[in-house]
């Protein structure tokens, strides 16, 4: 999903269940709020990222989903027509989530700082978001990623502009899918090792920033 293409890939609120004739529309809030909400399938992305907060992806089902938004679960086939459709919905927005994450980490910032601490809210983001994390490298294509609509919330695209500005114009492709996948090696494996229980404690959080420095996401 980080769109390296070969090696360069990649509720407190409750809904009724009024909807309008081409089931779009659903109403949000308590029956005196009156609220009005124009989209059931943002409703729905929505819902089922709260829901991954407290479970998993396996676990996760489009009835849960309608039972908590308050809606007929064949309404939510109109929108996701199988549980891997939304699964890929989730996944897209999560991966949307983590680039936004790492542009606000990495604000303010410059050079290989902005760098280091776009990795750094990598790991963070998979710590905090354990199987919505999961959930982006198993729903997704490989090809997802530079396809988005929008590149800048791409975590791939982030990662490929860092490198290409870091790099230097002499440094040849080669060396630039290397630094690529050094980086993301390293982000990814820690963040594998802390959600897979091999580093715990209250040590992660220090060791992800001693792991991810500077001086460990080296070019060249």
């Amino acid at each position: 999903p980080l769109g390296i293409s070969g090696v360069e890939t990649h509720a407190n609120n409750v809904y009724s269940d009024n909807m309008s004739a081409n089931d779009n529309t659903v109403n949000i809030g308590s029956n005196k709020s009156g609220y009005h909400h124009g989209d059931l399938r943002s409703a729905l992305i929505e819902t089922g990222l709260k829901l991954l907060e407290q479970g998993s992806a396996e676990t996760l089902s489009l009835r849960e989903i309608a039972r908590a938004i308050g809606v007929s679960a064949t309404s939510i086939y109109r929108h996701f027509p199988d549980k891997d459709a939304l699964l890929a919905a989730l996944a897209t927005e999560g991966m949307a989530k983590l680039a936004r994450e790492q542009k606000a980490a990495a604000k303010g910032k410059d050079g290989k700082e902005a760098f280091t601490e776009m990795g750094r809210a990598y790991v963070r983001f998979a710590v905090r978001n354990p199987a919505l994390f999961r959930l982006i490298y198993t729903s997704l294509p490989a090809a997802a990623d530079p396809n988005c609509v929008n590149p800048e919330e791409s975590p791939g695209w982030l990662l490929r502009q860092s490198i290409a500005g870091l790099a230097g114009e002499k440094a040849t492709a080669a060396q630039k899918r290397a630094a690529l996948l050094r980086a993301w090696s390293l982000v990814h494996g820690l963040a594998m090792l802390i959600l897979s229980g091999q580093i715990a404690g209250p040590d992660a959080d220090i060791l992800i920033d001693e792991v991810v420095s500077v001086d460990s996401l080296k070019l060249r």
